[in-house]
């Protein structure tokens, strides 16, 4: 029975390491397939850009998503989020199942700032029900945060079951932590790197991780094991660090 999932968040700031410096998207894919993980949440992926079209030759015309999940997800789903001019980017989800269901909603808090989330169901083999997975982007601002959060609670209580299993992982911007317990205890769940160490991790930079920006929160799993993938190497690769963790269904 497949109760044993692996899953990964990755921001990845566009395809670019910190401050646009190099296009990196080659490598980002390199690293999440040596990663092995059934369901993969991503934040930033642009999915059109003309500009950066013409100027990287090497760059997959078909969208950072699809080339990102190239034969080795077989099924991903893209919510569009930012738009401008030449272009567009948003989360996405990649998974080795079948996702049967997927919903993007705006939940920006401020005109300057377009957010969303992106929730997706996924059929996972001999399970009675399906993973409810939703990646999110958060705002930079404490105060558009917790109105983030709010509309990401009540978009969960209204549409997702209590006894579903559920994983909630993206860039949450909350350095601080409080807005994300105050979040979590709300609808029940833990977040993986906190059950293990007793904080969330420390993602940003990815080269020396000083702030915990990135999160995974899960409700009906078991936490088996939890993982930083940063270094020196990201700086070659993206500004965030990737987390990476083991679950078990209960």
């Amino acid at each position: 029975m497949q109760n044993t999932l692996r899953i990964a968040t990755f921001n990845i700031h566009k395809g670019f390491t910190h401050f646009n410096a190099r296009f990196s998207l080659h490598l980002q894919r390199d690293m999440l397939r040596k990663l092995q993980a059934d369901v993969i949440f991503l934040q930033e992926v642009q999915d059109v850009h003309t500009k950066h079209t013409e100027r990287f030759a090497s760059m997959s015309t078909s969208g950072q998503m699809e080339f990102l999940a190239d034969e080795v997800w077989s099924d991903y789903s893209y919510g569009k989020n930012s738009v401008y001019p030449a272009g567009h980017h948003g989360n996405a989800v990649l998974s080795k199942f079948p996702i049967i269901k997927t919903n993007n909603q705006d939940i920006s808090a401020h005109a300057t700032e377009q957010r969303g989330m992106l929730h997706c169901e996924i059929n996972i083999p001999t399970w009675d029900e399906p993973l409810h997975a939703v990646c999110v982007h958060l705002g930079l601002f404490a105060q558009w945060r917790r109105q983030q959060l709010v509309s990401v609670s009540e978009y969960i209580e209204q549409h997702i079951p209590a006894n579903a299993p559920l994983i909630i992982a993206g860039d949450f911007n909350d350095w601080g932590m409080r807005t994300g317990r105050i979040f979590a205890e709300r609808l029940n769940m833990h977040e993986v790197f906190e059950h293990h160490a007793g904080k969330p991790a420390k993602s940003f930079p990815a080269w020396l991780p000083m702030l915990r920006l990135d999160r995974i929160y899960v409700r009906g799993f078991n936490v088996k094991h939890v993982e930083v993938h940063s270094g020196a190497h990201f700086l070659k690769v993206s500004d965030h660090a990737i987390l990476t963790a083991t679950l078990t269904k209960i």
